[in-house]
């Protein structure tokens, strides 16, 4: 009798029966009873960062998802959120309530909370001023595992100098100063180094054995032209080719600069390797394929990383970014933020299946959110990226999208700040007569919400959509996983990846 009724129940929108919710309910309930903390020594970590991943961000990709595999979304769930431990973090920087992305990597990978813009320099010191920040670096996880004889590892989609990166390897009291002609004379004199000489210097071991993302404008010269764009330069005053002294400087090591490179790499004799995709930022996954030179994605660069770092028997920290999440967000557009996420999901699955979860412990979080909302009252299975469709007084979907006040249909997305709606051409003119078009004048009755060149409409006009301050998600998996739970300060997770390591 049970069987049969539930056969013959009514499918609600997934094609999940009334029962089933239930059943699936009380599945859930009984595995987590069977959960059980791996105390084991991590020999591996590997910490992806959602740059801007907000909570958010992180359920409309999910979203997105399911719908491009033609489902209704909502009961999707991206990779990491089937590990099985789970976090808030606290992502205030010490001196503001919003943070930015310097300060909060600089706690999760130091262990200390320091100000907004400042790079493993502790609060002590002043943020843009070199002379304070002596004495004052902080030692970074990445640091101390090379000097523990662990391999290490940076992957990014932004320049490999950006604020997220660079405070795994660098010190610096100005985000600003990736490369030598962005820093002012007085830095210069006083004795402080561009972010990007840093990587090459790197004082312990023999540095990172993988960095791959973009900026190679910072480790060029003034005389070098760019492999993709020859009427591009380097930009470094010093003269000196930063490139040229990594593949001279480290024992085994190789640089490639596009994807087919990449592919055609032999790792079993590469033990330093360098990318640099892009003069500057690589593109975003939906763009990625107009690149006139050819850019890996996230989770090409995610396998070749791990390929090169699970040869040192001592195991390896490996720290991959989704950059490029923060940028698609500050520029109010929603469609390249979620599809890089969607990305991110795909290079923690790919990291997650090439290694065993006895042994490598892989975190995922984000360094803040964004002021990015969903909203609405939505239907069941409406596009993520659509204008809202509501349901009648019977709980079915209406015919036609849904009027706002001002008789003006709404998108489910939007943002709080920002430079509001526009399409990509309008976007680049509307910055450069720096005046934002935010608020509700236009109506998006014939416009396709859809399309990736879409940018949200907002409340606030600023030309740069904000960070929020909202606590962001933390997701483990592996041995010393169990330690990340309730609600945290963001620097406890280095002291999570430091005890799990067991340096």
């Amino acid at each position: 009798m049970c069987l049969c009724l539930v056969a013959s129940a009514p499918l609600t929108a997934g094609g999940i029966s009334a029962e089933q919710w239930y059943s699936n309910g009380e599945q859930a309930a009984k595995q987590a009873m069977q959960l059980k903390p791996n105390r084991h020594k991590a020999r591996n970590i590997i910490l992806f960062i959602g740059d801007g991943m907000g909570v958010s961000t992180v359920t409309a990709a999910r979203i997105l998802q399911g719908q491009q595999r033609g489902e209704s979304g909502e009961e999707n769930l991206l990779s990491f959120e089937h590990f099985p431990y789970l976090a808030l973090s606290k992502t205030y920087n010490t001196n503001q309530q919003t943070p930015d992305s310097a300060g909060t990597m600089t706690a999760i990978m130091t262990g200390e909370k320091t100000l907004a813009g400042v790079i493993a320099i502790d609060k002590t010191a002043r943020r843009n001023d070199c002379k304070s920040a002596r004495g004052h670096a902080l030692h970074t996880l990445l640091e101390q595992a090379e000097q523990a004889g662990r391999s290490t590892g940076i992957v990014t989609t932004t320049r490999l100098t950006h604020a997220t990166p660079a405070a795994t390897y660098a010190h610096s009291p100005e985000r600003e100063w990736e490369g030598d002609s962005e820093m002012p004379p007085e830095a210069l004199a006083t004795g402080c180094k561009d972010i990007a000489a840093q990587l090459i210097d790197f004082p312990y071991g023999d540095g990172p054995d993988v960095a791959m993302g973009g900026g190679r404008r910072y480790f060029q010269p003034t005389s070098a032209n760019d492999p993709e764009a020859p009427a591009m330069h380097g930009t470094r005053k010093d003269g000196r080719d930063l490139i040229a002294e990594w593949l001279a400087n480290r024992k085994n090591a190789a640089y490639v600069w596009n994807d087919a490179q990449l592919e055609a790499l032999d790792v079993s004799h590469t033990d330093h390797l360098l990318g640099l995709f892009n003069a500057s930022h690589m593109h975003y996954e939906a763009d990625r394929s107009q690149d006139v030179g050819g850019e890996p994605s996230l989770s090409e660069m995610t396998a070749r990383a791990i390929e090169i770092l699970r040869r040192n028997r001592r195991g390896y920290f490996l720290m991959v970014e989704a950059g490029r999440i923060d940028h698609a967000h500050h520029a109010g557009n929603a469609y390249r933020a979620l599809t890089d996420t969607i990305e991110l999901s795909r290079a923690v699955s790919t990291a997650r299946a090439m290694t065993s979860a006895n042994e490598t412990l892989i975190i995922v979080t984000a360094d803040h959110s964004h002021a990015f909302a969903m909203a609405g009252y939505a239907t069941r299975g409406n596009p993520i990226l659509g204008k809202v469709v509501s349901n009648d007084a019977f709980g079915e979907p209406e015919a036609r999208t849904k009027l706002a006040e001002d008789g003006k249909p709404y998108t489910t997305l939007g943002y709080l700040t920002g430079p509001g709606y526009a399409f990509d051409k309008e976007m680049v003119q509307s910055s450069k007569r720096r005046k934002p078009v935010a608020g509700r004048a236009q109506d998006l009755g014939d416009i396709d919400t859809t399309d990736r060149r879409f940018h949200q409409q907002s409340l606030v006009p600023l030309k740069s959509e904000t960070h929020s301050g909202e606590d962001v998600a933390v997701y483990a998996d592996g041995p010393g996983a169990y330690l990340v739970h309730g609600v945290m300060e963001q620097n406890v997770i280095y002291h999570i990846m430091r005890q799990a390591m067991g340096l």
